[in-house]
This record gives structure tokens, sequence and C-alpha cells, in this order.
């Protein structure tokens, strides 16, 4: 099939351009095969190159492979000028200077270096219908869905659907505008847990927000030299001079957005959207989709998991790692503020870690981001008084209200405004509290350098990794699952993150608060079939030497009908935390229960929590509730995972429903 076959280099002796060569880029362009553009041979991907403008560093100091990714791409999207991104402090004051003079962004100037930005309100989140992974087998991406339909573990594109939405969309896509060269890293820059990817883009907006995110420039170009790296190509589909005006200065095409991933070829292609994860490719595309398979394939794990380091008053330290939905408390619980006196915690990373065994059998991980891509609406100063602290400087905003004062604000931030301070919605139009709609958008981010934070681990860099002893998984559930329980073993904590269920959140396309299926909170991220990836999971325990961590599951959400949350949250979730370390030490006893080992009674450690906490309710075990939810799960694991659920998930799925028989 064309799309995977490299088209023959013309005989070295040919010299520049024949006649034959303008005849096959002619054919080239007519076929319109996405594939063939990436391998172009030289000679004919000088074609479009003529009267390109280098604005900044060399094409001729790029690696032979960089260098004909940057060539190839120049002749399919055939941008008036090339910028190589060097990711000096010059060349990104040039390059916010650039946005604020196109309207793209404006200077917040309460605070030192933060910007804002609107985008056209149809582009303000993940788009997982059209997000894509392309494969020759479907059944390499999802298992196939009992009685067909679309699968909800992802979505699949075949090479043929590729080419055509190829050639539909990035031929000419970045006439007019300047393509960006951005090399990056994706963790410590020469840590043997890191990538590196090169992300092509026509928004200057990546550009400045891909700095926060990744290590970005010169460095992530030498520790590369002339290896592999994954290839990111964006573009925001609006080549100039435009056809329609543009809303709120923001370039996309929503109509015609694809994010598509090609685990094989190890490259991403993003089209439309110039917003989140849809355009900085090194996060959930690279950092997990495309990082999945590679972990898969290398023997290690990517997973949508924060990583904190807890400290006992005693001095004793242990790393954790977590996975919860988007909006469930990830970077509240990675910059957690410990209302137990002597306790400390500091934060590896909130959203993504890339865990492998060392040679001693401990698991190691790195958080391969270098910036907190943070959901604005609901941090504030109680919640999560240290991202608060963390995004007072060199951030961008994006879709959060602006104050008069040149401030920023947004639902829950739980500051009384100064009186006379007004405010303008993140669709830029004045805002009181009687519009009837938020004034920041439910998913409004902000975009903060990771090193900024107060209480940032001083392991955060490490180029070998912390050692995690735990793994937390958890969801918004606000009956029936208890505040903490532990898994029995291994194998029964790779179900518990299987069966995760949560509130849908306002990251992805969905509406109201229902219940989904979100195992491992990957959901929208595996790179590769999720029942191949169960078994990836279960086989780190046939691995000799390694020392397995605990698994746990948490709900800090279970409310009662009449007196709301049962439990505090927030702070006072470091005595969650602290009975866990004492369970990891064997400090601390817990009972056996149809759902995992819950906390022995009075193993909670209460002191000084205000108000009181109904323990019997956060815990109590309702067994209709719970044969519903067996049910659930195994409709689900049917329908979804069909043939490729692993036997050793299937059979903990029986377990489950024998002990709620027996509750």
């Amino acid at each position: 099939m064309r799309i995977w076959t490299p088209l023959p280099r013309p005989h070295p002796s040919s010299g520049g351009k024949s006649q034959a060569d303008e005849a096959k880029l002619t054919a080239l362009r007519s076929r319109q095969t996405a594939q063939d553009y990436f391998t172009m041979p030289p000679q004919i991907q000088s074609h479009n190159q003529n009267g390109l403008r280098v604005l900044q560093g060399e094409l001729s100091a790029l690696s032979p492979a960089v260098r004909e990714f940057v060539e190839v791409n120049v002749s399919l999207c055939q941008p008036e000028s090339l910028h190589i991104c060097d990711g000096s402090d010059q060349e990104n004051r040039a390059i916010l200077t650039q946005l604020e003079e196109q309207g793209m962004i404006k200077k917040l100037t309460k605070y030192e270096n933060c910007w804002l930005a609107r985008t056209d309100p149809r582009d303000v989140a993940r788009v997982e219908s059209k997000t894509v992974i392309v494969t020759q087998n479907q059944r390499e991406t999802v298992p196939t869905p009992v009685g067909g339909g679309i699968s909800q573990l992802g979505r699949w594109m075949s090479p043929e659907e590729f080419d055509k939405a190829m050639a539909q969309r990035f031929p000419g896509c970045m006439k007019g505008r300047t393509m960006y060269v951005i090399p990056f890293s994706m963790g410590p820059v020469g840590s043997p847990l890191s990538k590196i990817g090169v992300e092509l883009t026509d928004s200057p907006y990546v550009v400045a927000s891909m700095r926060v995110m990744t290590r970005m420039g010169k460095a992530a170009l030498a520790a590369l030299g002339n290896g592999e790296f994954v290839r990111c190509l964006h573009s925001v589909g609006c080549p100039l001079p435009l056809k329609k005006p543009l809303v709120n200065n923001w370039p996309c095409n929503p109509e015609q957005t694809l994010i598509a991933h090609i685990p094989e070829r190890r490259q991403i292609i993003s089209f439309g959207s110039g917003y989140g994860g849809n355009s900085l490719l090194g996060k959930k595309c690279f950092a997990l989709r495309i990082a999945s398979r590679i972990a898969k394939e290398e023997g290690w794990l990517a997973e949508h998991m924060l990583i904190l380091g807890i400290t006992s008053p005693a001095g004793e330290k242990k790393y954790m790692a977590a996975a919860f939905p988007s909006a469930c408390g990830k970077t509240n619980l990675a910059m957690l503020c410990p209302t137990l006196p002597g306790w400390k915690v500091e934060c590896v990373g909130d959203d993504i870690a890339w865990m492998k065994f060392d040679n001693q059998g401990n698991l190691r991980a790195i958080n391969p981001e270098n910036g907190f891509f943070g959901v604005a609406p609901g941090t504030s100063v109680k919640t999560n008084p240290n991202a608060m602290a963390t995004i007072v400087k060199n951030t961008i905003f994006t879709n959060v209200a602006e104050t008069s004062e040149g401030g920023i604000y947004w639902e829950g931030m739980d500051q009384e405004l100064t009186e006379g301070v007004t405010l303008t919605s993140w669709k830029n139009k004045s805002w009181s509290s009687e519009d009837g709609e938020p004034c920041a958008h439910p998913n409004s981010r902000f975009c903060t350098p990771a090193g900024q934070c107060p209480i940032i681990d001083p392991q955060w860099e490490s180029p070998e990794g912390v050692p995690i002893e735990a793994i937390i998984f958890g969801g918004r559930r606000p009956e029936g699952v208890p505040l903490v329980y532990e898994a029995f073993n291994w194998q029964h904590g790779v179900f518990v993150g299987a069966a995760m269920r949560s509130e849908a959140t306002a990251a992805a396309e969905h509406k109201g608060k229902v219940i989904m299926h979100d195992p491992f909170a990957m959901r929208p991220f595996f790179g590769y079939n999720f029942g191949q990836y169960l078994s990836h999971w279960l086989s780190m325990a046939d691995r000799p030497g390694t020392k397995l961590p605990k698994i746990f599951h948490v709900n800090w959400f279970r409310k009662s009908p009449k007196a709301g949350f049962l439990w505090p949250g927030f702070g006072d979730n470091i005595r969650v935390l602290d009975w866990m370390f004492r369970r990891m030490n064997g400090n601390t006893g817990a009972m056996p229960s149809a759902v995992g080992y819950l906390p022995c009674y009075d193993s909670l450690n209460l002191q000084g929590l205000e108000g009181k906490v109904n323990l019997n309710e956060l815990f109590s075990l309702d067994q209709e509730f719970w044969q519903k939810e067996v049910e659930e799960v195994r409709k689900y694991f049917t329908t979804q995972v069909n043939d490729d659920l692993p036997n050793e998930v299937a059979r903990q799925l029986e377990l489950l429903q024998q002990r709620v028989r027996q509750m």
C-alpha cells in the first residue's frame, strides 16, 4: 500500500529538476497521497522552496533526518518563511510581541510577563471525535465493539482515509504564514527516559506555549543529534489571505479539524485547531498516545498520572503516582498543602508520568513535561494555593475572564473583586453575574512553568527519575464508592484501573454529569488496543526482581443526600496519603472488603479535622450499588473490549462479583 512505501530516489547523477521530476511532482499532487509527501525525494522537494525566507536558524545545520522532515513539509504546506526555534529568551519576547501585535494575546498588566488569549468559541477543548490513530488494521488501535459501531476506547482511521484527509487539508495550508520548527525534549534533556520530538507549526501561540510545556530549542537539538525523533506537523488551517474574518483574531478551521497519529512511523499530524492538546503536540498526542505505543514496545509505561513526593514527620520520603480524569483534582493533589502537622508534599508533575523499572527492580518515573497546563475554574487559594502562587508570572492564560485592572478571573477563584473593578468574559464581552453564563470557559487554562511552583520537588528533573512506591486511581463518584481502598494485589490493581468510572468533565466533548467509563484515566489517550494495554500492565508482575508498587483507589467526591460532600478534601487529603504511607511500611492494619482493603476503624488520622466526618457513610458499601457496578463494568468489558479482554481481568471481575454476593 503506497502510503507506507517510500518513493524511489532519483539516481544521484540526475542533477536538478528534470522534466521527469516535474511530471512526478505533478502526479504526486494529483494523487495527493499524504505519506508520499513525507517521503518526497530532495530533488523534488526544492520545487517550492525558491521563494522561502529563513528568518532564523540554518537548514544546513539540522541533522539530515530533521532537514528532510522540514523540507518535505515546506513543499507540502508552502509557507512564506521558516523560523527554526532556539528557545532563547530573546526569541520568546519576539514571539510574544508578535502575538500581541496580531491581537492573539493581550498583556495582563497586573502580573509579570503574563498574557491572555481568547480563542474562537468553536475551538475550546480537545476534539476527541476528530482524534484518530492510523494503523493498517483497526484492531491494532481499538478492540472490536460487539455489534459494530464506534469504539469508546479511541478512533481508528485507515491509511486510505488518512490519505484523503491529508490531501483535502495540507497542500498549501501555510501560504502567507511562517513555519516554525520546534525541536523539543519530553523529559529532562539527556535523561535516558526522555524522548525528542520536532513540531512544525504555523502558530506562534503554539511556539510560546511549547516553550513553557517542553524543553524546547538548541538543547533539544543537541540531545537529538542524528537520533530518532517523533515527527509532529500542525497547521491552524488558515492560509493567507483569509477567506473570512477571524473570531478573536484566533486562526482555526474547526470544520476541517483532524488530529491523527501514526504510531508505526512515530508521526503526529494535526490540522484546524490551535488549542491545547490539539496543537501542543508534545502533550497528550506525544506524551500519551505515541509514547504509550513506544512504551509497549520498549517495556515501560506512559501514563496520565501526576507524580508527588511525600515526606513524613519523621523525615521519610516516598513518591506516588496518581491517575484521575481531567478536572478531578489531579493538580490540587500534586500541589497539596497538608493540614496534618509535620507532613510535606512536593510536586514532580501534575499530569503525565513515564515510568520504567530500573536494574534494581524499582519503578522509576519522570514528568516528561516542563510546565503545567491546568484547568483554571475551581483553582483558588483555598483549593490550590501553590498553583495560584505559580501562575503570577510567565504564564499564558486562555479563555479566562479579564478584570479591568489587568488581572484574571474565573468561577471558583473565591476572591472578591475590588469595588469598581469590572469583568470582560472569555467571549470578550462585558460580564456580570446576571448574564446566566460563566465569565470563564469551563475548560479555560493556565500554561505556566513547573519550575515556578513553590513546592516543586528537588528531584523533579532527575535524569534517572524518582522511585514510585504507590499508584493511585480515582475519579468523581458522588455515591457508592468509599473514600479509599487498597487493591489486594497487582492483578487486582490493574482491574481497579480498568474499571474506573467518573463524572464527565469540561475537558472533553460531553455534557451533563453522566458517569463515564474512563479506564486508567486514559480513555481518550490510548495509543493502541486497550486489551493489549491491560496485558502490558499485567506483564509487569511477570518480570523477575521487580518491586511492584501498591495500588489504591480514592474518591474525594462522595456525597450525602443531605450534607453535600462527605469528605472535606483538598489539604485534608493528606490524611488518606498518610494511611497509604503507613500501609506501604506495614505500620497500620486494613480490613478486607468486597472491593479491597479498607482502613481499620480509627486508622485514619482525623486529629484537628474541622467538623465531623461520618466515616460509616464514607466507607459504607451498598450491595445493590455494587451489584449494578459489576454489571456496568461487565457490560463495558463485553461490548467495548470484547475478545481482547485479558483472562486475568475477566477473572478479577468474577472475583468481585463473588465478594459482592457475600456482602
